[in-house]
Protein backbone atom coordinates (compact mmCIF):
# COMPACT_ATOMS: atom_id res chain seq x y z
CA UNK A 1 0.00 0.00 0.00
CA UNK A 2 2.89 2.45 0.61
CA UNK A 3 4.27 1.56 -2.76
CA UNK A 4 0.76 2.38 -4.43
CA UNK A 5 0.49 5.77 -2.04
CA UNK A 6 4.16 6.64 -3.01
CA UNK A 7 3.53 6.44 -7.20
CA UNK A 8 -0.18 7.73 -7.36
CA UNK A 9 -1.94 4.40 -7.42
CA UNK A 10 -3.58 4.37 -4.08
CA UNK A 11 -6.98 4.45 -5.39
CA UNK A 12 -7.07 1.07 -7.72
CA UNK A 13 -4.44 -0.34 -4.89
CA UNK A 14 -7.60 0.23 -1.97
CA UNK A 15 -10.34 -1.09 -4.68
CA UNK A 16 -8.53 -4.58 -5.34
CA UNK A 17 -8.01 -4.48 -1.39
CA UNK A 18 -11.52 -4.39 -0.91
CA UNK A 19 -12.54 -6.78 -4.01
CA UNK A 20 -10.46 -8.98 -2.09
CA UNK A 21 -11.47 -9.03 0.95
CA UNK A 22 -15.11 -9.20 -0.48
CA UNK A 23 -13.99 -12.22 -1.81
CA UNK A 24 -12.67 -13.78 1.15
CA UNK A 25 -15.90 -13.10 3.23
CA UNK A 26 -17.31 -15.25 0.67
CA UNK A 27 -15.38 -18.04 1.99
CA UNK A 28 -15.63 -17.26 5.39
CA UNK A 29 -19.77 -16.98 5.58
CA UNK A 30 -19.85 -20.46 3.44
CA UNK A 31 -17.59 -21.97 6.19
CA UNK A 32 -19.07 -20.52 9.08
CA UNK A 33 -22.32 -22.45 7.46
CA UNK A 34 -20.53 -25.51 7.37
CA UNK A 35 -19.29 -25.16 11.15
CA UNK A 36 -15.73 -24.20 10.70
CA UNK A 37 -14.55 -20.55 12.38
CA UNK A 38 -11.77 -18.50 9.66
CA UNK A 39 -9.45 -17.14 11.97
CA UNK A 40 -8.48 -14.09 10.08
CA UNK A 41 -7.76 -12.90 6.63
CA UNK A 42 -4.00 -12.35 5.37
CA UNK A 43 -3.35 -9.24 3.46
CA UNK A 44 -0.41 -10.54 1.07
CA UNK A 45 1.28 -8.70 -1.97
CA UNK A 46 -0.70 -10.63 -4.54
CA UNK A 47 -3.97 -10.35 -2.76
CA UNK A 48 -5.51 -11.85 0.54
CA UNK A 49 -6.33 -15.36 2.31
CA UNK A 50 -8.92 -16.69 4.42
CA UNK A 51 -6.95 -18.67 7.08
CA UNK A 52 -9.39 -21.44 7.52
CA UNK A 53 -8.82 -25.24 7.02
CA UNK A 54 -11.72 -27.72 6.51
CA UNK A 55 -9.68 -30.98 5.90
CA UNK A 56 -11.98 -33.87 5.68
CA UNK A 57 -14.70 -31.85 4.37
CA UNK A 58 -16.50 -34.23 1.87
CA UNK A 59 -15.59 -32.99 -1.99
CA UNK A 60 -19.39 -31.55 -2.94
CA UNK A 61 -19.26 -29.30 0.21
CA UNK A 62 -15.19 -28.28 -0.73
CA UNK A 63 -16.48 -27.74 -4.24
CA UNK A 64 -19.23 -25.32 -2.83
CA UNK A 65 -16.22 -23.48 -0.22
CA UNK A 66 -14.11 -23.11 -2.83
CA UNK A 67 -16.61 -21.47 -5.71
CA UNK A 68 -18.07 -18.75 -2.60
CA UNK A 69 -15.91 -16.37 -3.00
CA UNK A 70 -15.45 -16.53 -6.92
CA UNK A 71 -19.36 -15.82 -6.46
CA UNK A 72 -19.08 -13.08 -4.91
CA UNK A 73 -17.07 -11.77 -7.42
CA UNK A 74 -19.27 -12.53 -10.27
CA UNK A 75 -22.15 -11.30 -8.35
CA UNK A 76 -20.47 -7.97 -8.40
CA UNK A 77 -20.13 -7.88 -12.16
CA UNK A 78 -23.34 -8.52 -13.00
CA UNK A 79 -24.49 -6.07 -10.33
CA UNK A 80 -22.28 -3.30 -12.02
CA UNK A 81 -23.27 -4.16 -15.81
CA UNK A 82 -27.05 -3.48 -14.69
CA UNK A 83 -26.17 -0.40 -12.92
CA UNK A 84 -24.25 0.40 -16.70
CA UNK A 85 -27.37 -0.62 -18.71
CA UNK A 86 -29.67 1.65 -16.89
CA UNK A 87 -26.81 4.63 -15.67
CA UNK A 88 -24.35 4.60 -18.47
CA UNK A 89 -22.67 7.53 -16.95
CA UNK A 90 -21.66 5.82 -13.83
CA UNK A 91 -19.15 3.87 -15.87
CA UNK A 92 -16.46 6.43 -15.31
CA UNK A 93 -16.53 5.97 -11.72
CA UNK A 94 -16.82 2.05 -11.69
CA UNK A 95 -14.44 0.58 -14.35
CA UNK A 96 -11.34 0.15 -12.32
CA UNK A 97 -14.47 -1.96 -10.22
CA UNK A 98 -15.33 -4.13 -12.77
CA UNK A 99 -11.91 -5.08 -13.45
CA UNK A 100 -10.86 -5.77 -10.28
CA UNK A 101 -13.80 -7.93 -10.10
CA UNK A 102 -13.36 -9.92 -13.43
CA UNK A 103 -9.57 -10.30 -12.37
CA UNK A 104 -10.10 -12.05 -9.71
CA UNK A 105 -13.18 -13.77 -10.76
CA UNK A 106 -10.39 -15.23 -13.69
CA UNK A 107 -7.09 -15.31 -11.31
CA UNK A 108 -9.02 -17.91 -8.92
CA UNK A 109 -10.32 -19.87 -11.59
CA UNK A 110 -7.07 -21.18 -12.79
CA UNK A 111 -6.95 -24.48 -11.89
CA UNK A 112 -4.01 -24.40 -9.49
CA UNK A 113 -3.38 -25.14 -6.30
CA UNK A 114 -4.68 -23.39 -3.56
CA UNK A 115 -6.69 -21.51 -5.66
CA UNK A 116 -10.45 -21.64 -5.75
CA UNK A 117 -9.86 -23.32 -9.49
CA UNK A 118 -7.49 -25.76 -8.12
CA UNK A 119 -9.62 -26.90 -4.93
CA UNK A 120 -12.37 -27.61 -7.58
CA UNK A 121 -9.98 -29.67 -10.11
CA UNK A 122 -8.23 -31.41 -6.66
CA UNK A 123 -11.95 -32.72 -5.88
CA UNK A 124 -12.23 -33.77 -9.35
CA UNK A 125 -8.95 -35.14 -9.83
CA UNK A 126 -8.83 -37.57 -6.70
CA UNK A 127 -11.88 -39.09 -8.29
CA UNK A 128 -10.52 -39.95 -10.93
CA UNK A 129 -6.98 -40.43 -10.18
CA UNK A 130 -5.19 -41.65 -7.05
CA UNK A 131 -4.37 -39.40 -4.27
CA UNK A 132 -0.81 -39.50 -4.92
CA UNK A 133 -1.57 -38.81 -8.80
CA UNK A 134 -3.70 -35.97 -8.13
CA UNK A 135 -1.03 -34.35 -5.90
CA UNK A 136 1.21 -34.28 -8.79
CA UNK A 137 -1.05 -33.39 -11.52
CA UNK A 138 -1.73 -30.13 -9.51
CA UNK A 139 1.78 -29.35 -9.10
CA UNK A 140 3.10 -29.56 -12.17
CA UNK A 141 -0.08 -27.29 -13.33
CA UNK A 142 0.66 -25.22 -10.59
CA UNK A 143 4.38 -24.94 -12.05
CA UNK A 144 3.12 -24.57 -15.27
CA UNK A 145 1.30 -21.44 -14.41
CA UNK A 146 3.69 -19.97 -12.18
CA UNK A 147 6.11 -20.06 -15.04
CA UNK A 148 3.68 -18.09 -17.46
CA UNK A 149 2.90 -15.85 -14.55
CA UNK A 150 6.37 -15.02 -14.60
CA UNK A 151 6.64 -14.64 -18.39
CA UNK A 152 3.67 -12.23 -18.17
CA UNK A 153 5.85 -10.28 -15.67
CA UNK A 154 8.44 -8.97 -17.87
CA UNK A 155 5.91 -9.21 -21.01
CA UNK A 156 3.64 -6.26 -19.03
CA UNK A 157 6.03 -3.49 -17.80
CA UNK A 158 7.61 -5.76 -14.70
CA UNK A 159 4.05 -5.30 -12.91
CA UNK A 160 5.25 -6.56 -9.51
CA UNK A 161 1.63 -8.08 -8.97
CA UNK A 162 2.59 -11.22 -11.72
CA UNK A 163 5.61 -12.03 -9.82
CA UNK A 164 4.68 -11.92 -5.76
CA UNK A 165 1.62 -14.45 -7.49
CA UNK A 166 4.02 -16.51 -9.29
CA UNK A 167 5.83 -16.91 -5.98
CA UNK A 168 2.66 -17.71 -4.01
CA UNK A 169 1.75 -20.41 -6.24
CA UNK A 170 4.55 -21.74 -5.83
CA UNK A 171 5.26 -21.56 -1.94
CA UNK A 172 1.06 -22.65 -1.14
CA UNK A 173 1.66 -25.52 -2.60
CA UNK A 174 4.01 -26.75 -0.45
CA UNK A 175 2.73 -24.40 2.72
CA UNK A 176 1.22 -26.59 5.88
CA UNK A 177 -2.71 -25.80 6.25
CA UNK A 178 -3.37 -24.16 9.39
CA UNK A 179 -5.74 -26.05 11.54
CA UNK A 180 -9.46 -26.36 11.52
CA UNK A 181 -11.71 -25.01 14.50
CA UNK A 182 -15.60 -25.93 15.40
CA UNK A 183 -17.76 -22.92 16.07
CA UNK A 184 -18.72 -22.62 19.18
CA UNK A 185 -22.06 -19.86 19.63
CA UNK A 186 -22.55 -19.89 23.27
CA UNK A 187 -21.76 -16.37 24.88
CA UNK A 188 -21.40 -16.41 28.79
CA UNK A 189 -21.40 -12.34 28.36
CA UNK A 190 -25.27 -12.35 27.16
CA UNK A 191 -26.35 -14.37 30.43
CA UNK A 192 -27.03 -11.39 32.62
CA UNK A 193 -29.21 -10.15 29.95
CA UNK A 194 -30.76 -13.85 29.38
CA UNK A 195 -30.24 -16.21 26.45
CA UNK A 196 -33.18 -17.80 24.86
CA UNK A 197 -33.46 -21.24 24.46
CA UNK A 198 -33.99 -23.25 21.48
CA UNK A 199 -35.89 -26.81 21.56
CA UNK A 200 -35.11 -28.77 18.14
CA UNK A 201 -36.72 -31.80 17.29
CA UNK A 202 -34.91 -34.29 15.04
CA UNK A 203 -34.60 -37.66 13.97
CA UNK A 204 -31.60 -40.24 13.72
CA UNK A 205 -30.17 -38.90 10.70
CA UNK A 206 -29.34 -35.56 11.95
CA UNK A 207 -25.48 -35.21 11.35
CA UNK A 208 -22.96 -33.07 13.34
CA UNK A 209 -22.57 -30.83 9.91
CA UNK A 210 -26.30 -30.39 9.75
CA UNK A 211 -26.26 -30.09 13.47
CA UNK A 212 -23.82 -26.73 13.14
CA UNK A 213 -25.48 -25.43 10.97
CA UNK A 214 -28.51 -24.89 13.30
CA UNK A 215 -26.66 -22.74 15.63
CA UNK A 216 -26.72 -19.08 15.83
CA UNK A 217 -25.10 -16.53 18.41
CA UNK A 218 -28.96 -14.98 19.55
CA UNK A 219 -30.08 -18.59 21.59
CA UNK A 220 -29.18 -21.09 23.01
CA UNK A 221 -30.18 -24.65 21.38
CA UNK A 222 -31.21 -27.93 22.66
CA UNK A 223 -31.53 -30.97 19.96
CA UNK A 224 -34.32 -33.66 20.81
CA UNK A 225 -34.48 -36.85 19.22
CA UNK A 226 -38.13 -37.57 18.46
CA UNK A 227 -38.99 -41.55 18.22
CA UNK A 228 -42.93 -41.47 18.85
CA UNK A 229 -41.60 -39.13 21.73
CA UNK A 230 -38.83 -37.38 23.34
CA UNK A 231 -35.88 -40.32 23.12
CA UNK A 232 -32.97 -37.77 24.22
CA UNK A 233 -31.60 -34.64 23.82
CA UNK A 234 -28.54 -32.80 23.45
CA UNK A 235 -27.10 -29.55 24.73
CA UNK A 236 -25.08 -26.91 22.39
CA UNK A 237 -22.48 -27.21 24.77
CA UNK A 238 -22.39 -31.37 24.99
CA UNK A 239 -22.64 -30.79 20.53
CA UNK A 240 -19.56 -28.90 20.89
CA UNK A 241 -17.43 -30.97 23.25
CA UNK A 242 -18.50 -34.14 20.91
CA UNK A 243 -17.60 -33.23 17.64
CA UNK A 244 -14.79 -33.05 18.54
CA UNK A 245 -14.52 -36.67 19.03
CA UNK A 246 -16.56 -37.17 15.89
CA UNK A 247 -16.54 -36.68 12.12
CA UNK A 248 -18.52 -33.84 10.74
CA UNK A 249 -20.63 -36.34 8.85
CA UNK A 250 -21.04 -38.70 12.29
CA UNK A 251 -25.09 -38.99 13.39
CA UNK A 252 -25.19 -36.96 16.85
CA UNK A 253 -27.77 -39.53 17.48
CA UNK A 254 -26.00 -42.50 16.16
CA UNK A 255 -26.65 -46.14 17.10
CA UNK A 256 -23.85 -46.76 18.69
CA UNK A 257 -24.40 -43.96 21.86
CA UNK A 258 -24.74 -45.99 24.77
CA UNK A 259 -27.35 -43.15 25.91
CA UNK A 260 -29.30 -44.03 23.48
CA UNK A 261 -30.04 -48.24 24.89
CA UNK A 262 -33.80 -48.47 26.04
CA UNK A 263 -34.78 -49.22 29.69
CA UNK A 264 -36.55 -52.30 30.66
CA UNK A 265 -36.04 -55.87 28.78
CA UNK A 266 -32.65 -54.86 27.88
CA UNK A 267 -29.89 -54.66 30.64
CA UNK A 268 -26.90 -55.14 28.99
CA UNK A 269 -24.84 -53.61 26.07
CA UNK A 270 -21.58 -55.16 24.86
CA UNK A 271 -21.26 -52.52 21.64
CA UNK A 272 -22.71 -54.01 19.13
CA UNK A 273 -25.44 -56.54 20.44
CA UNK A 274 -27.81 -55.98 23.38
CA UNK A 275 -28.35 -59.12 25.75
CA UNK A 276 -31.26 -59.40 28.17
CA UNK A 277 -30.88 -60.72 31.56
CA UNK A 278 -32.06 -64.24 30.85
CA UNK A 279 -29.93 -64.20 27.78
CA UNK A 280 -26.99 -63.69 30.36
CA UNK A 281 -27.57 -66.06 32.22
CA UNK A 282 -28.30 -68.66 29.92
CA UNK A 283 -25.19 -68.27 28.32
CA UNK A 284 -23.51 -68.47 31.36
CA UNK A 285 -24.88 -71.84 32.01
CA UNK A 286 -23.76 -72.84 28.84
CA UNK A 287 -20.56 -72.04 29.37
CA UNK A 288 -20.04 -74.01 32.41
CA UNK A 289 -17.31 -76.46 32.72
CA UNK A 290 -17.59 -79.78 31.42
CA UNK A 291 -15.20 -81.60 34.04
CA UNK A 292 -17.03 -83.78 36.07
CA UNK A 293 -14.77 -83.70 39.14
CA UNK A 294 -17.06 -81.60 41.24
CA UNK A 295 -18.95 -83.30 43.70
CA UNK A 296 -22.89 -83.00 44.35
CA UNK A 297 -22.60 -79.90 46.51
CA UNK A 298 -20.67 -77.79 44.37
CA UNK A 299 -22.58 -78.52 41.28
CA UNK A 300 -25.65 -77.30 43.53
CA UNK A 301 -24.12 -73.90 44.49
CA UNK A 302 -22.82 -73.21 41.00
CA UNK A 303 -26.25 -74.20 39.90
CA UNK A 304 -27.72 -71.96 41.84
CA UNK A 305 -25.57 -69.10 41.43
CA UNK A 306 -26.43 -69.22 37.88
CA UNK A 307 -30.04 -70.01 37.59
CA UNK A 308 -32.29 -67.91 36.35
CA UNK A 309 -34.48 -65.91 38.56
CA UNK A 310 -37.57 -67.27 37.41
CA UNK A 311 -36.42 -70.49 38.12
CA UNK A 312 -35.23 -69.24 41.78
CA UNK A 313 -38.98 -67.98 42.61
CA UNK A 314 -40.70 -71.31 41.74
Amino acid sequence: MIFFALFGGLPSALICLVTALLHESGHIFCAAKMGFRCERIKIMPYGAAAMCDVEGIRAGDEIKLALAGPAVNAAICVALAGLWWFFPETYVYTDTVMHANIAMLTVNMLPAYPLDGGRVAACVFRKLFSKRAAVIVLKVVAAVIAVGLIVAFFFSGYNPTLLFFSLFLAGSAIEKAPSAELINFSSKGRLKRGIEVKYILCDRSLTYKDAFKKLDDKRYIVLQLYDGGVADEITQDELYEQAGEHSFYDRVFGDDECSQVPFGGLEAFDGENYLSKNERENSSLETLPESTDLTQSEANETASSTAPESAEKS
